[in-house]
């Protein structure tokens, strides 16, 4: 063994005890630690030809790069859609590293068997019938990336090509209809083979993120008996706003389509009688995306992916003739069910999580957050200095800045997000809405309190003051 690497074995639990009291120091300040930063580029250095162990490389990692680490998983980090990790998500994160599980099936660790548990606490947290299946990946991009994979291998099917074996060129035509549809899912498209240019974009209804249900059956009815993908958005990322999941799976009586629900956070709603009522007849859909590192809380990265088609998964992600791997008709493997053959330990975070704080904790975490969020939306909405672009319908509030040189707007607003990020109190992220130039606030961690809220306030206000009177229009 390496002599440095045999003294970092000698000395673990040093080590391990070193890095425990440096996360903590930095969990401690998280409130006061900045959201965001500006952080300089730094030219990349070398390899070390000789290592000097962990103590001089946390040393290094110090000086180099702590005051780049924000806290993003801090209380008033409102870009994205990002969750902090909960007390018992973050240990269970760091016996996933211990622990070094690669999740695969039951005769290699338990590891396979917290999954299935991890999946049926989720569905029960959700709402979700028993049919579903269900595994974890590494984010939502990849949970639409097999749930629009699931559906690509069910198209095809109806026209009896088994693309995973002959491949999309296969199929005669392939269209996938949604209106306000995520970055992800049409990432997903290119990746699959499908192609951007297979997206056949729905309108909106007026004022609305949600799909116009005329317009789309129309474009169902333009197809002519074609098998489709359909995906609805179960809370659309500008306004979280929901398709009618029941009005569409009522068309697939009359049309032939493959229904993918993209609830990557709405899925959530599920988890308050308040608000579950948004995701009627999603127990219908093919299949679901749920992000696990948005409002679950846990830590990047993890998501989970359901579908009522556990066989399709298998004919698409199977390691065919790779016998050491098991016998597919006789040994569970998720490794046939995901893209990825290494898995890490995902599960696990969820499953410490869900343990600790069970349905009553989840519920508590969406309510609290949509409450601060409806509470920033009405602010906004009685602000002269902002406008409030669309109703807070959960988490995420969408605005812009009220000015009369509205040909001056982009910039005004990204000159604003850029003073927040220096004043290191809060973290927006910009967006487009309707076409107009706007920013957006996502609500989703469990430290979000309504202190932060009264700073977050204090802050916007302070900001776009100093920004109005002095900006002058180009």
């Amino acid at each position: 063994m390496n002599s440095t690497l045999q003294t970092d074995l000698q000395s673990l639990d040093t080590i391990l005890q070193t890095t425990q009291e440096y996360a903590l120091s930095f969990l401690n300040e998280i409130d006061n630690i900045a959201p965001g930063t500006l952080f300089p580029e730094h030219l990349p250095d070398a390899i070390p030809e000789k290592g000097e162990g962990f103590t001089t490389a946390l040393q290094e990692f110090h000086h180099r790069y702590r005051d780049g680490i924000t806290a993003a998983a801090g209380p008033r980090y409102f870009g994205f859609v990002t969750g902090g990790a909960t007390p018992a998500a973050l240990a269970g994160d760091w016996l996933t590293s211990a622990f070094d599980q690669n999740s695969t099936n039951s005769s290699q660790s338990a590891a396979a068997q917290v999954e299935i548990e991890t999946i049926h606490m989720l569905r029960q947290l959700f709402g979700l019938p028993e049919s579903f299946f269900g595994t974890f990946v590494s984010g939502a991009t990849m949970s639409n990336f097999v749930g629009l994979s699931l559906g690509r291998q069910w198209v095809g099917k109806q026209s009896g090509i088994n693309v995973a074996q002959e491949g999309v060129s296969a199929l005669p035509q392939l269209n996938v209809l949604s209106a306000a549809i995520h970055a992800s899912a049409v990432k997903s498209l290119a990746m699959l083979g499908m192609g951007r240019n297979s997206l056949i974009t729905i309108p909106t209804q007026p004022d609305r993120e949600a799909i116009d249900l005329q317009k789309l059956e129309e474009a169902l009815q333009s197809l002519q008996g074609t098998p489709c993908i359909v995906v609805a958005n179960a809370g659309t990322v500008n306004t979280v706003d929901f398709d009618d999941i029941a009005a569409i799976v009522q068309l697939r009586k009359r049309y032939y389509f493959w229904l993918h629900v993209d609830a990557a956070f709405g899925g959530f709603a599920g988890c308050t009688p308040t608000y579950s009522h948004l995701l009627n007849g999603w127990q219908e859909a093919d299949s679901i995306t749920i992000d696990a590192h948005k409002w679950l809380n846990v830590p990047y990265d993890s998501a989970m992916i359901f579908t009522r088609h556990k066989s399709l998964q298998l004919e698409v992600f199977q390691n065919a003739n790779a016998r050491y791997l098991g016998d597919l008709e006789a040994d569970f493997n998720y490794i046939n069910y995901t893209p990825e053959n290494s898995r890490r330990f995902r599960a696990l975070p969820a499953w410490f999580s869900l343990k600790a704080y069970g349905r009553d904790g989840y519920r508590d975490i969406v309510e609290t957050t949509i409450s601060l969020a409806q509470q920033l939306g009405n602010f906004i909405e009685e602000s002269e200095a902002f406008t409030l672009l669309a109703p807070v319908r959960i988490c995420v509030v969408c605005f812009t800045i009220n000015t009369p040189h509205t040909e001056n707007l982009q910039k005004l607003v990204n000159q604003f997000l850029e003073k927040l990020i220096q004043n290191e109190k809060v973290v927006l992220t910009p967006t487009v809405y309707k076409g107009v130039p706007a920013m957006r606030a996502a609500l989703v961690n469990w430290r979000t309190t309504q202190k932060d809220l009264e700073i977050t306030k204090s802050e916007l206000m302070q900001v776009v003051s100093q920004l109005l009177s002095t900006s002058i229009p180009a």
